[in-house]
This record gives structure tokens, C-alpha cells and sequence, in this order.
């Protein structure tokens, strides 16, 4: 049986991140879909809301488990059995550094491969971040995630107010 772990912190997650889930499901045997649980600045969901929210996306997908994780991927992936990471790229600047990320894994952990797939073309300009500016700027981002993501990250941003510092607004509000 083949397992592979889909690591990310899904902060939130968004349709290209369900596309290279879905994918990877049709591809081998097991996914193990872990959400980064190790506390970091600006993110807006706290672990379990992000691992909630995750497993809503995925429901249904028998092969694919959601789970949460801290410390060392490599060391994550060793612990459930998975022979590869799977990770997504839209962009050549993704290539360049997941390319140094999986020399450093393969360092650590040579038994470990990665693998990369390319992101369906709809959703190359997707990520967590550019989803949360869009969202804190009372943007419609029902294009980019599933419906429950997208009430939740209006909750929040209601939560929060007009000073949150949580997304840097940098390049969609001019």
C-alpha cells in the first residue's frame, strides 16, 4: 500500500489545494492530509478550525485522512508510514523552493521522496495568502474555496474588525 502525505498549514484552505489532494487520492493508495499544528504568526485560524475545515473539504474521499502535525514533515511522514510527500506547484518561484525544501528533507530523511504536482491551470493564481487578502478586504472569494471556507473566513474577518494585523495587506488593496 502506498501512502503519501500532503503536509500544508491550509490557513485556509482553497480549491487548488482540494485539486492536488483529490489528485494525489487517484494517484496512490493512501493521502494523509496533515495540517500544520505548531502556533506561527499571522495565521488566522486556529489549528482546530483549520483541521475542521479541511476535513469538510475532503469528506467522502475514502483514501484520504486529515490530521494534524508538528516539528519535522519528514519525521511526520516517517511516523505514518507514508514513502512520499506529495506538494503542489502553480509558479516557477514554488519550484525553486520546494526544490531546496526537498534537498533539506532528503537530507534528513533520505527514504522519504517528494513528489510535485502541477496545479490545474484555474487555479494557479490560488493561495492562502492572496485568499485571506481578498477576504479581509470584503472580497468575493466564492471562486477560490468551498462555501463553508468562505462563511468562516467572513466570520472571522467580522470578528477581527478593521484592525486586525493578522494579513498584511500589500498588494490588492492600491
Amino acid at each position: 500500500m502506498t501512502t503519501v502525505l500532503f503536509p500544508g498549514t491550509f490557513d485556509p484552505i482553497h480549491y487548488g489545494h482540494i485539486n492536488i489532494a483529490k489528485r494525489a487520492a487517484d494517484l496512490f493508495d493512501r493521502v494523509v492530509v496533515a495540517v500544520y499544528a505548531r502556533s506561527q504568526k499571522n495565521i488566522l485560524f486556529p489549528t482546530e478550525e483549520r483541521l475542521a475545515l479541511v476535513e469538510e473539504s475532503l469528506k467522502g474521499i475514502e483514501n484520504i485522512s486529515v490530521t494534524t502535525y508538528t516539528g519535522l514533515t519528514v519525521k511526520f511522514a516517517e511516523q505514518v508510514g507514508a514513502q512520499s510527500i506529495v506538494r503542489g506547484l502553480r509558479v516557477f518561484s514554488d519550484f525553486e523552493y520546494e526544490f531546496r525544501m526537498a534537498l533539506a528533507n532528503n537530507r534528513l530523511a533520505p527514504g522519504i521522496d517528494v513528489i510535485a504536482l502541477i496545479t490545474s491551470e484555474e487555479h494557479t493564481f490560488l493561495s492562502s495568502t492572496t485568499v485571506r487578502e481578498i477576504a479581509a478586504l470584503g472580497g468575493d472569494v466564492s471562486s477560490m474555496v468551498p462555501k463553508h471556507v468562505e462563511k468562516a473566513l467572513k466570520k472571522r474577518f467580522n470578528l477581527l474588525g478593521d484592525d486586525q494585523n493578522i494579513v498584511p495587506l500589500t498588494s490588492l488593496r492600491d
